[in-house]
């Protein structure tokens, strides 16, 4: 169990338990929520090692290793998703200004998102932690994925393009990992990192119910200003940020269903329009942000 003294993100020791929050997924175990009062960073206090923590992702409900379609809300994910590959490559190919290259996707679950890239020509390297969704990758698309254990072994200044789409908030080793990532790219190459952001209007609303915490998973939980800080301390240039529109309906879909014991879609749909409507007028207020970066 890793109990944390100071900031996993500053390193300063102006910390504070902010709420409680619930394992809906697996095991149904509370974990509190902290918050760096500096950086406005939040972790998840108490959460396993990495050695213990493989048991919280065995759920045949967790969509990112299983590519499950049961359920109302699981079914609206992979509809949902077809648009949003194509938009990703699109976001990839338009900031690289390349339409092929060398791309390495972290995390990368069932492959999805490598397979289309592949299918536009580039050169695809994919590292997933998780032998059901390895092996899902293979039966589906034909992808072999590799296991995050030759990270630090890739050669540097590998990569066009690295994208970690809902990735970073699972990874123990914080700060060695951005400093990999930021070895493996090219001159020019560019880091994609979509995150929640528990700064949103949906998270407001939905407090210790809202999904994206997802405890204790989310060993992280970022606000714009902390992931600012966190890429300016490892020398990355923050480019731009790209709402995710999307993810603010799925999550309220999810965070309702936990606050209430039923789906009620209508009332998550609002909640979610109200939020991407608050985005409209800041960009740092959507439930998930893109950060692309550069070295």
């Amino acid at each position: 169990m890793i109990v944390y003294k100071s900031c996993p993100n500053c390193g300063n020791k102006n910390i504070i338990p902010v709420l409680s929050a619930k394992d809906y997924t697996v095991s149904g175990d509370h974990f509190e929520i902290w918050e760096c009062k500096d950086c406005s960073f939040r972790f998840t206090q108490n959460i396993p090692d990495k050695d213990k923590i493989g048991k919280f992702y065995q759920s045949e409900n967790y969509i990112s290793h299983t590519d499950t379609a049961k359920g109302f809300i699981n079914n609206l994910y992979h509809k949902v998703r077809k648009r949003t590959l194509v938009q990703k490559r699109k976001l990839v190919e338009k900031v690289t200004g390349m339409s092929r290259g060398n791309i390495l996707d972290m995390g990368c679950g069932t492959g999805a998102f490598l397979d289309t890239m592949k299918n536009s020509q580039w050169d695809t390297t994919g590292l997933e932690p998780d032998k059901t969704a390895r092996d899902k990758a293979l039966e589906l698309y034909g992808l072999n994925l590799d296991t995050p254990g030759i990270f630090y072994s890739l050669p540097e200044k590998t990569f066009d393009a690295i994208t970690l789409w809902h990735v970073l908030e699972h990874v123990h080793d914080l700060h060695d990992y951005i400093g990999q990532l930021k070895k493996l790219l090219t001159h020019g190459g560019k880091l994609f990192i979509a995150v929640p952001n528990y700064t949103s209007y949906d998270a407001e609303i939905y407090k210790e119910f809202w999904a994206a915490y997802d405890v204790p998973r989310h060993l992280y939980h970022f606000s714009p200003g902390s992931m600012k800080i966190l890429l300016n301390q490892h020398g990355l240039k923050l480019e731009m940020m790209k709402p995710m529109w999307f993810d603010s309906v799925y999550v309220s879909m999810l965070s309702e269903q936990y606050k209430t014991g039923k789906s009620h879609p209508v009332k998550a749909l609002f909640s979610g329009l109200v939020s991407n409507i608050q985005t409209l007028m800041d960009k740092e207020k959507c439930s998930s942000i893109i950060y692309v970066a550069s070295a």
